[in-house]
């Protein structure tokens, strides 16, 4: 397929081959081309340019009318793949309760655990697709999705046959990540479930890109995930790590200390945790849905980026914690109650956090040569009007792998 979109008002998230993050004052920058055209064949971003040099067109012709062209959000955590609702915790955190008083209740995780055992794959696959879908609309070209609601071998690899038939059914990149140690199974002690993810490992690294470990206060220790994160290592699976939303767990260091691509979560985090990541591989990734939805702190961005270091947002779209995956509310809550600018939003919900995920090399930018996952929006959009009116309809068109997703 060949398609060239002219009159384009402003193209943003222009970035040069080869970078695949940014980092410190790279944050606040991104490339920006007005008036131009770009052109798409075979599925990836071919070339663009000012409109004085608009190429005469070879197939498909889409007049943007002024309107601004990005790339798709990248959502480089979540645990979409889940069965009911948890509307009645909703009403728990109303009343008082916190997410610790609850999971010690034996909701929480477990309570989705439970959901999940009774659902067939076939009943978990098409509920996981309607949120899928609902993201893909809203903007998600790129989606990591965490097993965890399994807490048994047996569901555990139920989830992950999930993941890979929606990676198979949709145009987006789908990455699937092996989270058994999301919270101690019900039959297991601590230690002999720990034992147990260990065991699973080489059949989950036969569905899974990636290992990660919910390493925080009440759940799994930095010795819990450092032994599990080396398990993945032995079987191929790079790691990635939630750390730091309930306390200063050890998960960032442990997380560092293994290669990690990513630590998630990152609200109690401070000068610690910054020097832990400095010069790392790994992405400090933060989420501000949970943080909203919750009512707990929001991790503390400026500083990582005043430090040198880069950031990526995700949502956290679970049915606990953060029930959307709305990744331009993710972004308007980085600039409202993360104080960052809306290009230092921008580069946290694209490039960075397709680096988080992976696959920076494919999407998460304007770049020749890759995926043509692209948002056409309506005219007279900017990357600032695009959080400051958070929710008022701005996409015209979205692409993903150059097909217009119609939903």
């Amino acid at each position: 397929m060949k398609l060239l979109i002219i009159n384009i008002g402003e193209i943003a998230g222009i970035v040069p081959e080869g970078v695949l993050r940014k980092q410190g004052p790279e944050m606040s920058e991104t490339g920006v081309l007005k008036d131009a055209w770009l052109r798409v064949e075979d599925g990836l971003i071919k070339d663009f340019g000012p409109m004085a040099d608009c190429p005469e067109a070879a197939g498909e012709v889409l007049d943007a009318e002024g309107g601004m062209v990005m790339p798709a959000f990248c959502d480089s955590h979540t645990h979409v793949v889940y069965a009911g609702s948890r509307e009645g915790e909703f009403l728990d955190k109303i009343n008082g309760l916190s997410y610790e008083e609850i999971a010690a209740r034996g909701g929480g995780i477990l309570n989705s655990a439970d959901l999940l055992h009774r659902t067939s794959e076939d009943e978990l696959f098409e509920e996981s697709m309607v949120r899928v879908r609902e993201m893909m609309a809203a903007g998600s070209g790129a989606i990591e999705i965490k097993s965890g609601y399994g807490l048994n071998p047996e569901d555990e690899l139920k989830m992950l046959r999930v993941i890979r038939r929606i990676r198979e059914s949709v145009p987006a990149v789908i990455r699937s990540t092996f989270l058994g140690a999301h919270a101690v199974g019900r039959k297991y002690t601590h230690e002999s479930y720990v034992d147990e993810v260990v065991r699973m490992m080489p059949q989950a690294a036969e569905l899974a890109d990636f290992v990660d470990v919910f390493c925080d206060k009440g759940f799994f220790t930095p010795e819990d995930a450092i032994r599990i994160m080396k398990a993945g290592a032995a079987c191929g699976l790079p790691a990635k790590i939630h750390a730091n939303e309930l306390a200063e767990s050890g998960g960032v260091e442990a997380g560092v200390r293994c290669g990690a691509l990513s630590v998630d979560h990152l609200e109690r985090s401070g000068p610690v945790q910054v020097e832990a990541l400095r010069g790392a591989v790994t992405m400090p990734t933060m989420l501000p849905g949970s943080s909203f939805f919750l009512g707990i702190p929001f991790a503390p961005a400026k500083s990582f980026i005043e430090a040198g270091l880069g950031i990526a947002l995700a949502s956290d779209y679970n049915p606990g914690s953060s029930p959307s995956g709305d990744m331009r509310f993710i972004m308007a809550l980085g600039c409202i109650r993360m104080r960052l600018t809306p290009v230092q939003a921008f580069n946290a919900v694209t490039l960075n956090s397709a680096y988080a995920m992976g696959v920076a090399h494919l999407v998460g930018s304007v770049t020749p040569g890759k995926i043509a996952n692209l948002i056409v929006t309506a005219p007279g959009w900017n990357l600032t009007k695009i959080p400051y009116l958070h929710h008022t309809p701005f996409i015209r068109h979205i692409f993903l792998r150059s097909s217009l997703f119609r939903g």
